[in-house]
């Protein structure tokens, strides 16, 4: 298996034809774009391949718009491209064999909140922060934090989980139901609001991290949450940063129900530090979050602060009102780009392997062993309260034996992961970036049977062509 430093860009190319674009520009008009810029900017995400933008690009405001782009799509057999915000990292967005981007940023509409129940229906370009503003002052919460502002529509396309993960899951647990413009620009809905079925299959499950491949989700059907009694952040730092994951899993195998449980090396800290101003000290450093009630988050600080103290953990800073709270984790969501500040003129290579949580403190001190041997510069975060972490290395644009190298280490990161039966991605997805090692973890035999699903639901290959996997 080789590093995936190249792909055959439009190799495959399906240009729009001129008959589409004129029906196109007749229903959408001002909302159907060729311009150069704007196609660039649906062409790029924060992966490290090239701009590769789309032919044309429509700004969609309702289910009933995607499907009739979806329908002259079809008809033509032209690709189609979901776009949110463009902060995927692994090329998912990438128009790699030309077509349209379908642009869900305006379909920001909250359809249904029942409080009583604890769901939302959403449309798919409504971002996290703007549900959370808009249901906050019914005492609830949407907790899944990918860092991003992303779109719900590409949180769930992308399967994406973050922070908060450990405790509330990912975008798989959280999602309800769907409503899906399908290849043939057929509008479907999966699921219900109920907590539960056993109603045939589970379509919802099939569309939730399919990237696009299968269908344009439109709208999204969620799991909400009341909003914590208390809430308190704590920092601690270790000597080494093998000490600082076994208190992570020591904590986890005890059962202590923390809410977030955030690795950053001292590379990473000594970048935020530099970026967002808050002198924290530069050691490898635990970011945790505890909810529940006043009993309960102080007798979770407390089991957490004994276990962090015998592996040698130090300086237990609290951080109990929400300001100081909220200047913790925006310096923690602000990592990747203090990363790129510390290096300017740098590109990010970004992996995101995910193990069972006994064996991270393996996998993280012997990535960091070939890091530091590379030479390359790179920092370290991580959702370690599940087992997932990101090495993220940083090279010099267009200097292409460091980013061979950088996939190198990537690589090597990632067969580790799969030995001790993790995933070459825990949120960040297969896009194009991590194609070559999906036969790997899921083995060929699954990943045809992805395939015979694939050509089943798209016959004509339209959606998010050359993602996943190849046909």
């Amino acid at each position: 298996m080789n590093a995936p430093t190249d792909l055959p860009w439009r190799s495959n190319a399906r240009p729009v034809p001129g008959a589409m674009l004129e029906a196109l520009r007749a229903r959408f008009g001002e909302r159907l774009s060729t311009a150069a810029a704007v196609r660039e900017q649906h062409g790029r995400d924060e992966s490290p391949f090239p701009v590769t933008p789309p032919d044309a690009v429509v700004f969609c405001e309702s289910t009933d718009e995607v499907a009739a782009v979806v329908r002259l799509a079809n008809d033509h057999a032209v690709p189609v491209i979901p776009y949110g915000v463009g902060s995927s990292l692994e090329g998912h967005l990438l128009a790699i064999e030309g077509g349209i981007s379908v642009d869900l940023s305006r379909m920001t509409r909250i359809v249904r909140l029942n409080a009583e129940d604890l769901t939302v229906t959403v449309e798919a370009g409504v971002t996290r922060e703007q549900l959370n503003r808009e249901i906050r002052d019914q005492g609830l919460f949407f907790p899944i934090d990918p860092g991003a502002n992303a779109t719900l529509g590409g949180m769930a396309a992308t399967r994406a989980s973050g922070t908060n993960a450990v405790r509330y899951g990912t975008m798989r647990e959280n999602v309800l139901g769907l409503t899906v413009v399908t290849a043939r620009g057929e509008v479907v809905r999966t699921g219900t609001r109920a907590k539960k079925s056993s109603a045939g299959y589970d379509m919802t499950r099939l569309f939730v991290g399919s990237e696009g491949t299968l269908g344009v989700m439109t709208e999204v059907t969620l799991k909400l949450y009341p909003l914590p009694e208390a809430v308190s952040a704590a920092i601690c730092h270790f000597r080494d940063i093998g000490d600082a994951v076994r208190a992570t899993i020591q904590t986890i195998q005890m059962g202590v129900p923390i809410a977030r449980c955030e690795l950053l090396d001292v590379n990473a800290v000594r970048a935020v530090n530099a970026h967002s101003k808050l002198g924290l000290r530069e050691a490898p450093m635990l970011l945790m979050e505890f909810h529940g009630s006043e009993a309960s988050v102080k007798e979770q600080a407390e089991t957490v602060q004994a276990i962090a103290s015998e592996l040698g953990g130090e300086n237990f800073e609290w951080a109990s009102t929400p300001e100081e709270r909220t200047r913790l984790w925006t310096a923690r969501h602000k990592a990747y780009f203090a990363g790129m500040a510390m290096n300017p003129g740098c590109r990010t290579v970004t992996t995101d392997t995910c193990v069972p949580i006994s064996r991270l403190a393996e996998i993280i001190e012997a990535s960091v062993r070939e890091a530091d041997e590379s030479r390359l510069p790179y920092y370290i975060v991580g959702h370690v309260g599940d087992g997932n972490f990101h090495l993220a290395y940083l090279v010099k644009d267009g200097d292409a034996p460091q980013r061979a190298l950088a996939e190198q280490l990537s690589l090597q990161m990632v067969q580790r992961a799969i030995a001790f039966e993790g995933t070459c991605t825990g949120e960040h997805g297969i896009g194009l970036h991590k194609m070559a090692f999906l036969p790997q973890e899921a083995g060929e035999g699954t990943v045809e049977l992805m395939r015979q699903v694939k050509r089943a639901l798209d016959p004509k290959n339209i959606m998010n062509p050359g993602k996943i996997f190849s046909l």
